[in-house]
């Protein structure tokens, strides 16, 4: 739906759900999100504490809200220059590794918050207004809540058909293997101090990958 069909008072409440995002992101930089504060969010997006919560149940919530997003964009990227098995998964990691250079506390934030609440979270629907905002030109894509699961799922399968998969495991290993690689490649290349996170991730995507003469 373009933005011009959308009525204004839809649109105004997109516009403060996302500045409230993007201001609690934008804190963040070399922070972890624990230590952002709720009134600082709200003071710079200039938005009051209790609108914030017609928004997001917890300030938590906005850790969420941007995984929507931001897988949302990468999906749309993969798309946009059609990749797909390994391929697809190694866009997902260097764009880890742009984000992390970025902001140094979202990564850490996101798997802190992951640990403490012991499960991959749902991905929130968006309205169509955010959808629109977020999203122009790619609402198609945009308005489908992403999944990691089925999208580790997709890329493993690929590879599988292809033949390129480690045949000592399974799509279903692979795709848990996908998990570990996303989140616990990176934590392994905090717990060592490497300042080469995307050669870390390589390390563990290697054992994803049929070797030569196998």
């Amino acid at each position: 739906m373009p933005v011009s069909e959308i009525p204004l008072r839809e649109l105004k409440k997109a516009k403060n759900k996302i500045a409230l995002y993007e201001s609690g992101i934008a804190l963040m930089r070399d922070r972890m999100f624990s230590e952002v504060l709720l009134e600082d969010i709200c003071r710079a997006a200039e938005i009051s504490k209790v609108t914030f919560f017609k928004f997001y149940q917890r300030k938590e919530d906005v850790l969420i809200y941007f995984m929507r997003i931001w897988l949302t964009k990468r999906i749309i990227e993969i798309e946009q220059e059609g990749k797909s098995g390994f391929a697809a998964f190694r866009h997902l990691l260097d764009q880890v590794v742009k984000e992390h250079e970025i902001r140094l506390g979202i990564m850490p934030s996101l798997i802190s918050f992951l640990a403490e609440v012991k499960m991959q979270p749902c991905m929130p629907e968006l309205s169509e207004a955010e959808v629109a905002l977020l999203f122009p030109g790619q609402e198609e894509i945009g308005r489908k809540s992403p999944d990691m699961y089925r999208l580790f799922h997709r890329f493993m399968t690929t590879e599988a058909e292809a033949g390129r998969l480690n045949p000592a495991m399974s799509v279903e290993q692979a795709v848990e293997f996908c998990f570990t690689v996303f989140y616990g490649a990176f934590l392994t290349a905090q717990l060592y101090g490497s300042e080469d996170i995307g050669n870390v991730y390589e390390n563990h995507l290697r054992l994803l990958e049929m070797k030569e003469g196998e």
